[in-house]
């Protein structure tokens, strides 16, 4: 049995793997890290499952992303953790202006099968106005 400190460390590592796979472009990889019944909350928009976010992906194929996360907090009860962030993500579309946007996430992960996943999601990321 895994001690809290490992399982946030996990918890944190998976945080840290979905920025490199989502910079990378690798969607496979990102989906892989949710539950297959996974909600996202945004402002402005209605929850988004799975299979929303897997095709929201495909339209980011012309688009550079780069972003970073400075993990402010883990806790883990059992087989649920959570986490809360400080996020930054600027894309940039083909040809286009890039679009930054910045503000604290919280995560809810659950265990299964051995591994944790992303369960619930919920950011207030704001765009960040240019000069």
């Amino acid at each position: 049995m895994a001690s809290h400190s490992d399982d946030e460390a996990a918890i944190r590592e998976l945080i840290a793997s979905w920025m490199r796979a989502s910079m990378a472009g690798d969607s496979r990889a990102v989906l892989d890290l949710m539950a297959d019944d996974v909600v996202f909350l945004v402002p402005g928009q209605p929850p988004m499952t799975k299979e929303a976010f897997a095709a929201g992906q495909q339209s980011l194929a012309n688009v550079d992303l780069k972003g970073s996360t400075e993990v402010r907090e883990v806790k883990v009860f059992g087989d649920w953790g959570y986490s809360w962030s400080q996020l930054t993500v600027e894309m940039t579309p083909a040809g286009g202006p890039a679009i930054k946007r910045t503000g604290p996430a919280l995560s809810i992960f659950k265990k299964q099968d051995g591994r944790w996943r992303l369960f619930r999601d919920a950011n207030l990321l704001a765009p960040v106005p240019t000069i």
